[in-house]
């Protein structure tokens, strides 16, 4: 009988080819089950996503309600189990309240009239457009527990300001000092050395008699010539030097008081990128642009009752270093709630405000005539242009020295925009041919004559 010499060989790699498949096998399921983990970990016991119902709170819910805290209406953390334990309704109920909630009072429900009662008859949005799925899933997010951002660790070898400068300035001292003194040391031993070296030599060191000279006063005092000279550049050097004060008295650039609340146009108008004009409305239509009333505040802040970061995220090492932390800006909110009489747990005003004695940054002579409007609606002029890039300003500042010279330059060199704009459409034309250019400047249309700003 012949011997078949591949016969152990197959079986080999069929045992092979088993062991892999079910190495496989094991694989995919494995993977299979951290899947449904994962899922698991984002959908709700009744099957709502919490990452989609996050994002549906955050465009309808969040502007009234918060998951721990009362605010317009009541906070909605396990909303669902504390009706059902507490009044015995159901998620049918939810879904009729959110979608129509002035249908269920209207229908007498009793808990419908009683939230409505509690909250000054305060009607609630109603969202119709919200299918139960959608609903399912904000359920699901108001049921999770809420992820808690961790602060940032602390720096390697101690406090911020050691990190961000790697060597403190006390460590550097010390070995300036040390090395000052080995350098005196050094000196001292040398002289000392050289002293005995001559004592031993015998060399004496003879000390010779000074001519007797006139003293420079002398000298000076009889040279009429050089008082002269000296005497007009002395009134010279004080003229330049009280002309160079006297033009600084009254600008103010770089000048950035504290204020009583701490503003930051970096996050409002920066991170957040809100409009410079909701807040100084004024700027459209008189020639201020107006301290904002903590009204226009309070249309954001009666929401948003502490700072959390930029989209949640942990402050900077920078940030914390300048003290600009998250309980900082919240307590910076507290001072505006005390100045408006806001009651954060009532959710009302109690009526009890106080003035805010804000300081004033930008402040032109009486005799010195500027209209924002003018300038920021007819001559479509941004606010960045005199006030500097406010969107990076922690601390709000005087960007531009606001002179004289400063305005006319800007008159000599801004063209006017005049493409659409009815106010220019004669005059444009007009002054077009006088000068023979296409494009006007502010000066071209009168911008010096002194009368446009002094009256």
């Amino acid at each position: 009988m012949k011997k078949v010499i591949y016969r152990n060989q197959i079986s080999k790699v069929l045992g092979i080819s088993l062991v892999v498949f079910l190495l496989s096998s094991i694989s995919l399921f494995a993977q299979d089950e951290v899947a449904a983990v994962e899922a698991a970990a984002t959908t709700d016991a009744s099957g709502g996503d919490v990452e989609k119902g996050k994002a549906l709170f955050k465009v309808n819910c969040a502007a009234c309600h918060n998951l721990k805290k009362k605010m317009t209406g009541p906070n909605l953390y396990k909303v669902e189990e504390r009706l059902a334990e507490n009044e015995g309704l159901d998620r049918e109920w939810l879904y009729a309240w959110i979608k129509n909630s002035a249908g269920v009072i209207k229908s007498g429900d009793a808990y419908a009239n009683k939230i409505y009662a509690e909250y000054n008859q305060s009607a609630m949005t109603a969202f119709p457009t919200l299918s139960n799925v959608d609903i399912d899933n904000i359920l699901a997010y108001t049921a999770a527990e809420p992820v808690v951002v961790p602060p940032p660790p602390p720096p390697p070898g101690g406090d911020v300001t050691s990190a961000t400068s790697g060597i403190s300035n006390e460590i550097i001292l010390g070995a300036l000092v040390l090395v000052f003194g080995l350098l005196v040391m050094m000196l001292f031993l040398v002289n000392k050395t050289l002293r005995r070296i001559a004592e031993a030599s015998g060399v004496a060191v003879v000390k010779e008699e000074a001519e007797e000279r006139t003293p420079l006063w002398k000298a000076f005092a009889k040279n009429q010539f050089l008082i002269l000279c000296t005497v007009i550049f002395l009134l010279l050097g004080s003229a330049y030097f009280a002309y160079g004060w006297m033009m600084q008295v009254g600008v103010d650039q770089g000048y950035a008081p504290i204020q009583p609340i701490h503003y930051s146009h970096k996050i409002h108008a920066g991170t957040n990128k809100i409009e410079c004009k909701y807040c100084h409305s004024s700027a459209r239509k008189s020639k201020h642009s107006g301290i904002p009333s903590l009204n226009v505040c309070m249309n954001c802040h009666k929401s948003i009752y502490e700072y959390t970061g930029v989209a949640g995220e942990a402050p900077s090492q920078e940030d914390l270093a300048n003290g600009y932390t998250n309980e900082f800006y919240t307590g910076e909110i507290k001072k505006l709630y005390a100045a408006v009489g806001w009651d954060e747990e009532n959710q009302k005003y109690t009526g009890e405000s106080k003035p805010v004695e804000w300081v004033r940054i930008h402040n032109l002579p009486d005799f010195a005539y500027f209209n924002h409007s003018q300038h920021v609606e007819v001559g479509k002029i941004e606010c960045q242009t005199c006030h500097g890039p406010v969107e990076e300003m922690e601390i709000m500042y005087q960007f531009s020295p606001l002179t004289m010279g400063w305005c006319i330059n800007c008159h000599r060199e801004t063209n006017v925009q005049v493409e659409g704009n009815e106010y220019y459409d004669k005059i444009h034309a007009e002054l077009s041919k006088k000068y023979g250019v296409e494009t006007l400047t502010a000066a071209q249309m009168g911008g010096l004559e002194c009368g446009k700003c002094h009256y």
